[in-house]
């Protein structure tokens, strides 16, 4: 992996580096392939792509947990509550590299207007009502400072950056987590490599963030820049690269236990249930490429956009991660919908308010408000009353068809006062945590206009294949709409 200076690719890789401008040389050459080219080629025997199969794309039962979350990421009171008032806050997770590219290298504001922060802050298109972006991250803080929801970064982040914003652990519910452990000495394939134990580390990390941000609904997830001009032993290669494999490995185990029933599969990340103690976790913008080899997208990393320790990023390198994750956050499905511009302030941007990602008749920003899936417009089973599987908004019952049952569920059962079961009840409702899910004409109660709300939603153009034509809604099945 390490090429001796004398041999001729490393004195032509130094000089390339040295005519691209900076004080900090090549002094070794990878050799890899990003793991986005990568494809289903292999590094050491490990299999390339940023998850499974060497795909570049988020496996679909992953990518669907992950739009549940994205669908319950709304505005909250300082105290967890959704509010109308509220805020959802993203926060950054890391060490130097990562708050140097979030917002700037003292950790406090005000950012740098190259950083993500920067450029977010004078981005029309950014959410700048219902959105608060937080930079966690600051200098020195490694893997092993975050892994644990009693350390004091914990403390600093919420005494520091989040109490005197006028925000709320309660409000944290989206993180971006960049990090890595300083020194390392042993590479892949060996099995104490630092890889590895990066990946133990950030299996705890995700658990102390759920911890200490019980509403927290995703968490993106880089690797390192490049680090093939460092000049110390702080996190040189292959180590920057190789960090790639712990993320993806990390993001695996959360697929692999999910899908054997939340049962532990890797015990290196130990146990990642986002059903209970842990966020969902995917890919945030993958940064790495082999210095001036450009990769599929065209990144390289030439010397000038470090410092002379050759690992941390100068004002250029930030600026490319800034970038690149400022880009990452517009155009994710996972994103789009709370961070991108909400011009009314109630969490759901202006793009999505009208959207009907299922094509279901219900709106996007509706069945967030009321919490079914936006993206997934019938329920998987027939089974009822199973509000894990809580997809179409006309559907109550949960049994893939709208029938008596739904109507009925506005009245019945009878509460024991003998009043309506949910008519007339205030939104929200004490008596009744899950009443937001009768409110398909969003008001402060259930009434006749939400019961209404279910025919034109069903008959709507966009959700009734032609069988559906005519009156009335009623035995409507979700398994016919169209996809």
């Amino acid at each position: 992996m390490r090429c001796p200076p004398s041999l001729p690719l490393a004195s032509a890789v130094a000089a390339l580096a040295l005519l691209a401008g900076g004080g900090a040389s090549a002094t070794h050459e990878p050799a890899v392939t990003p793991l986005n080219d990568l494809g289903s080629g292999t590094y050491l025997g490990f299999q390339g792509g940023l998850y499974e199969g060497g795909s570049n794309g988020i496996p679909a039962d992953h990518a669907a947990a992950g739009s549940t979350r994205a669908a319950a990421v709304r505005p909250l009171d300082t105290s967890g509550n959704p509010s109308a008032t509220g805020k959802m806050v993203l926060v950054s997770i890391g060490m130097s590299n990562t708050t140097q590219e979030f917002c700037s290298a003292s950790s406090a504001p005000p950012c740098d207007s190259w950083t993500f922060m920067g450029q977010a802050a004078a981005d029309a298109d950014v959410n700048h009502t219902s959105l608060a972006i937080v930079n966690g991250a600051a200098g020195g803080q490694s893997a092993t400072t975050w892994d644990s929801s009693a350390d004091a970064n914990y403390d600093r982040v919420r005494d520091t950056r989040l109490i005197p914003a006028g925000l709320s652990e309660q409000q944290v519910q989206i993180v971006w987590l960049k990090v890595a452990n300083p020194g390392p000495t042993a590479s892949l394939p060996a099995a104490n490599s630092d890889a590895y134990s990066l990946e133990t580390s950030m299996g705890n990390i995700l658990r102390a963030l759920k911890t200490r941000y019980p509403n927290l609904q995703l968490v993106f997830a880089s690797s390192r820049i490049y680090a093939g001009y460092a000049t110390t032993t702080l996190n040189p290669e292959p180590y920057a690269y190789e960090s790639g494999f712990s993320v993806k490995w990390l993001i695996q185990a959360q697929v692999d236990q999910m899908r054997n029933g939340g049962t532990i599969v890797d015990a290196r990340a130990g146990d990642l249930n986002y059903s209970t103690v842990a966020p969902w976790v995917g890919w945030g913008p993958y940064p790495w490429t082999d210095g001036l080899n450009p990769r599929s997208d065209g990144l390289t990393w030439v010397a000038a956009d470090f410092v002379s320790d050759g690992t941390h990023p100068a004002q250029s390198g930030r600026e490319k991660v800034g970038t690149m994750l400022l880009d990452f956050f517009k155009a994710s499905p996972l994103t789009v919908c709370w961070f991108l511009v909400d011009t009314d302030g109630d969490g759901i941007s202006d793009v999505c308010e009208n959207a009907d990602g299922d094509n279901d008749g219900f709106s996007d920003a509706l069945e967030q408000h009321i919490g079914t899936d936006p993206l997934d417009n019938c329920a998987n089973s027939a089974i009822p009353n199973n509000e894990a599987d809580d997809r179409w908004g006309a559907d109550f019952y949960d049994d893939q068809n709208l029938n008596i049952q739904d109507f009925g569920s506005f009245l019945f059962p009878l509460r024991p006062d003998g009043s309506f079961s949910r008519f007339f009840h205030p939104v929200p409702d004490p008596e009744d945590s899950n009443i937001v899910r009768w409110d398909l004409s969003p008001s402060t109660s259930i009434n006749i206009a939400d019961l209404n709300a279910i025919n034109p939603a069903v008959l709507a153009t966009t959700a009734r294949p032609p069988m559906f034509n005519g009156e009335p809604a009623f035995a409507r099945n979700c398994t016919q709409l169209p996809p």
